[in-house]
Order: structure tokens, then C-alpha cells, then sequence
């Protein structure tokens, strides 16, 4: 049996060598592909720091030939979809790291558990300025917005729609297994990836997570946004259903990054739910603070009512999901704006 201070200084060696390794990547990218000095500059000085700690005491009692993880591998390692997927998983990586060097230190030196919480804090930071930054750019400039429904061609309705244009989908799947709903939003977040669109997960952090979605939208029941927010970081988009002028004004406050106004007209995907009309969008285009858009019942025939109220982003769901050629009718919601 391995003596317990080896195994935590075996543990410390390897984490520091994980956190280290994941912040050269990341700065090789800021440095040439990004020609970003500082942002490059603030992951050297991370390597650095996490460099001072990794002491001789530490690294001696490294025993790779013995070590039974060196063997241990799972499919996702073996290839990345997009350079957002290998940033991600090398920030993902970098954290996970130095999570495990702050509890582990606490055993070894309260000094560096304290600074590894600083650096962790440090890369939450860098995740948001290297991956949020270009969702949130994207979803400012997304009109139209698909959310999806339980068709049997799902995944050529998808396609066809972001051939037409389409840069926002929502997964929204309520009848249907966990399985089955986290084999189709791996698919549908590859299509995203594939045609550089946003992809967002209805209601499921934990699918949102697990598929590495660019975030979740949330209705009046789910998740509180903060909570989301703490699960997720500052680098995922979380949405907002609201209803009313009180419910846009909570979720501004409570910090989601777009709001969901409607539904403007009666939809049998909200069964139930009382029409808003065009008076809340009109009301959200005087009042709201963040983007947002108008959902309920919108097609070709009153998009331009929606439009005329004052809305410049709307959601969809029969309109391309139920559609002969979703392509063209994308086209045609989109010529709108």
C-alpha cells in the first residue's frame, strides 16, 4: 500500500503537471492565433506561479511506470470537432486540475491551496474572455432563433434550416429519454459546430454540460439563472422565458443574458399559456435591457405584425420544424430583418 503523504505528493506532482500542460496549450493559441500579448502574457505568469510550487519534494515522488491511470483513455480524447472544442477541453482540463490541487493542498500547505483557488478564479476569467466573448457576440446578432420540436426528421430539419441561414437552435425535446435526448443534442450540437451556430439546451444543465453546449434557456420553473450560472460559468448563454414586464425585470436582474417575450400569440407548445399579444413586445422594446426575443406562435403570415411592435429577434418552432423546405422558409424569416 503507497504511503499517504507519497500518494498526496504524487497527486499534487500530476495535477500541477495537468494544469501547466492545458495553459501552454491555451497560450500557444492567444500567442499565434490570436496575437493577443496580454491574454498570453496573464497564462505564462499562471504557468509560472503554478511552476513555483512544484518543488523537488513533489516532483521525486513521481512513479510513472507504476502509475495505473497512464492506460486509462476515453473516445473524446482522441479528436477535438472544432479549435472552440480543444479550448474548451484544455480550460475544462485546467480547471478540473487546479480543483484538485486546492482540496489536496489543504493537506500540504494552506498557502498554495489558497493561491490555487486564486488561479482557478483567474482561469473562470479567461474561459469567459476566450469563449464567451464570441457566443455573446454571436447571439447579438441572431434574428431568428429555431427551437425545436419532436419531429421524426429532426436532424435534416436542422441542417436544412442552418443551410438557410439559421445561426440559434434551442433543443427541446419534453417526451423523450434522457438517452435519447443526449444522443440528438450530441448530433444537433455537431450540426451547430459544423455551420457555426449557437446551440443552446432547453430546461437540462446537466445535458448542456454533458454535450458541452453553448448554454441553456430556462423557463419561469427551472433552475434559478444564478444557480445556472454557478454550474455552467461565465462563458455559457443562459435564456429566460418570461411572460410579463415583473418576470423580464427579475431575470435582468438575476444576470441571464437574453429573455425569451411571449408567447405573443396562443401555440400548442405552451398549452395553456394565456397569449401576451403584441402589447409585452412592445413593451420589452422600450424596456428591456438585454437582448430578446418574441416567441409564441410567430410565422410567415404576422412576423411583420411581430416586427412592426418593435421586435428584432423572434423564435420559431412549427414554422421550420412542420416546413416542406425549412431551407427556403428560413430564407424568407430571414429577409424580414
Amino acid at each position: 500500500m503507497i504511503n499517504q503523504q507519497t500518494a498526496i505528493y504524487r497527486i499534487l506532482d500530476a495535477n500541477l503537471d495537468r494544469a501547466r500542460e492545458g495553459l501552454r496549450i491555451v497560450e500557444e493559441w492567444c500567442r499565434f492565433g490570436l496575437n493577443d500579448q496580454e491574454t498570453a502574457a496573464s497564462c505564462k505568469e499562471m504557468r509560472q506561479e503554478l511552476a513555483s510550487w512544484h518543488t523537488l519534494e513533489l516532483r521525486t515522488a513521481r512513479d510513472t511506470p507504476n502509475d495505473v491511470g497512464t492506460n486509462l483513455t476515453h473516445p473524446k480524447e482522441t479528436q477535438r470537432e472544432s479549435l472552440e472544442d480543444l479550448l474548451q477541453a484544455n480550460i475544462c482540463r485546467i480547471q478540473e486540475a487546479l480543483r484538485v490541487l486546492e482540496e489536496y493542498a489543504k493537506l500540504y500547505d494552506g498557502e498554495f491551496a489558497a493561491g490555487m483557488k486564486q488561479l482557478r478564479y483567474q482561469v473562470y476569467t479567461l474561459e469567459s474572455k476566450l469563449l464567451g466573448q464570441n457566443r455573446f457576440k454571436l447571439l447579438n446578432q441572431c434574428s431568428l432563433y429555431l427551437v425545436t420540436s419532436g419531429v421524426d426528421n429532426i436532424f435534416t430539419v436542422i441542417e436544412s434550416a442552418l443551410k438557410g441561414g439559421l445561426k440559434l437552435v434551442q433543443y427541446r425535446h419534453k417526451n423523450q429519454d434522457d438517452l435519447v435526448k443526449l444522443k440528438e443534442a450530441y448530433k444537433i450540437k455537431q450540426l451547430c459546430n459544423n455551420y457555426g451556430a449557437i446551440f443552446i439546451i432547453n430546461d437540462r444543465i446537466d445535458i448542456a454540460l454533458a454535450v458541452n453546449a453553448d448554454g441553456v434557456h430556462l423557463g419561469q420553473t427551472d433552475c434559478p439563472v444564478g444557480l445556472a450560472r454557478q454550474m455552467l460559468g461565465s462563458g455559457k448563454i443562459i435564456g429566460k422565458s418570461t411572460t410579463n414586464p415583473q418576470e423580464m425585470a427579475k431575470a435582468i436582474s438575476d444576470g441571464a443574458d437574453y429573455i425569451g417575450v411571449g408567447p405573443v400569440y396562443e401555440t400548442p407548445t405552451k398549452v395553456g399559456k394565456k397569449a401576451t399579444g403584441l402589447e409585452y413586445v412592445r413593451y420589452a422594446e422600450a424596456n428591456a435591457t438585454i437582448p430578446w426575443f418574441a416567441i409564441g406562435g410567430i410565422d410567415s403570415n404576422n412576423i411583420r405584425d411581430v416586427i412592426k411592435a418593435g421586435a428584432k429577434r423572434v423564435a420559431v418552432v412549427r414554422e421550420i420544424m412542420n416546413a416542406e423546405n425549412p431551407t427556403e422558409i428560413t430564407k424568407n424569416l430571414l429577409k424580414n430583418f
